[in-house]
């Protein structure tokens, strides 16, 4: 092995030994309202006047704000002897609160409920799953650690809504829906209705309907279609057939099922973005991450056909299977 190769190899490892500084820091950045602070703002601001606002030590806040410049979420202008920052477009657009398109609430999801856990990677590896039961203040099993409280609930829903609004649009027209008038949202406990239709649906919208159900306990509505966003990844295979088998049997004739999911290659090669994710399921479910081959398996053995899959343009893939 040259120079140079042992420079690329070592560039590589520190990067990815500096990996969760780097996630760190944004969510930190986040969670003190930087961006915010700086997108309300009408001019560039000193790490003095940001530090004040956001009742934060001056030391502190400017090792902050040059590790964000360096990540491309502030930028930078010097003027005299001052040195004034502001968000870049992307902060702008995607991590101050304000923004249609923002992911704050994602960005805080896995600060507050990811990050820690990957302290016991290691013990999931070995195990399979994070055992829970062997560390005191764990709650009993994932359901009672995300639906703890309405505000917990709350925070889960915000995470997802920020995701929906990137890929929500892509999801929703890889297929021509127009022929299934009746749609069905598969996956609202009751705890999740109640906060819904409070915070999530303007009053005025008389097209959407709730129907508070425990999927694997209760009937499923009849409708003409079915989404299952990122609910099959959860479950390992027999209860997604359980599932899959319950949606067949209440789905109107010519009806279907809509899946959305982060799909890994045939050759389990990548993306690497699904790889997370299945990393992060050793901490939360039973389920895994699935091959093209592996979805369409469990499809035809619940009795759907015509299965079509589409990648979108974001990390997920559209499975459109018809009764």
């Amino acid at each position: 092995m040259n120079s140079t190769e042992d420079i690329e190899n070592i560039n590589i490892l520190t990067q990815y030994l500096n990996g969760f500084v780097i996630s760190k820091t944004v969510f930190t950045a986040c969670e003190m309202g930087v961006f915010d602070l700086l997108l309300g703002s009408k001019e560039l601001l000193s790490s003095k006047m940001i530090s004040d606002r956001l009742n934060s030590s001056l030391k502190g806040m400017e090792k902050l704000l040059d590790a964000c410049v360096a990540l491309k979420l502030l930028k930078v202008e010097r003027k005299n002897t001052q040195v004034l920052y502001g968000n870049t477009d992307l902060s702008n657009l995607y991590l101050a609160k304000s923004s249609p398109k923002s992911q704050y609430y994602y960005m805080m999801f896995f600060s507050e409920s990811l990050y820690s856990k990957f302290h016991y990677l290691a013990d999931a590896v070995r195990e399979g799953k994070w055992q829970r039961e062997k560390f005191d203040n764990s709650p009993k099993n994932i359901f009672e650690e995300l639906y703890s409280s309405k505000e917990n609930i709350k925070k889960i829903m915000l995470a997802m809504n920020a995701s929906c609004s990137l890929c929500g649009r892509d999801v929703m027209t890889a297929f021509d829906l127009s022929h299934f008038p009746l749609i069905c949202d598969v996956g609202d406990l009751p705890e999740v209705v109640k906060i819904a239709k409070k915070d999530f649906v303007s009053a005025e919208e008389h097209r959407i309907n709730f129907c508070a159900v425990d999927f694997f306990k209760d009937p499923v509505p009849e409708a003409d279609l079915y989404i299952l966003a990122r609910i099959l990844l959860d479950w390992d295979d027999e209860s997604c057939m359980e599932l899959l088998t319950k949606v067949h049997k209440a789905c109107k004739p010519g009806g279907g099922v809509l899946i959305s999911e982060i799909v890994l290659n045939e050759d389990r090669s990548g993306p690497i973005e699904a790889h997370f994710a299945s990393m992060l399921l050793l901490f939360y479910f039973e389920g895994k991450i699935r091959t093209p081959s592996e979805l369409s398996r469990l499809l035809s053995a619940t009795g759907f056909k015509e299965i079509q899959m589409k990648k979108t343009q974001s990390q997920y893939n559209v499975i459109l299977a018809r009764k």
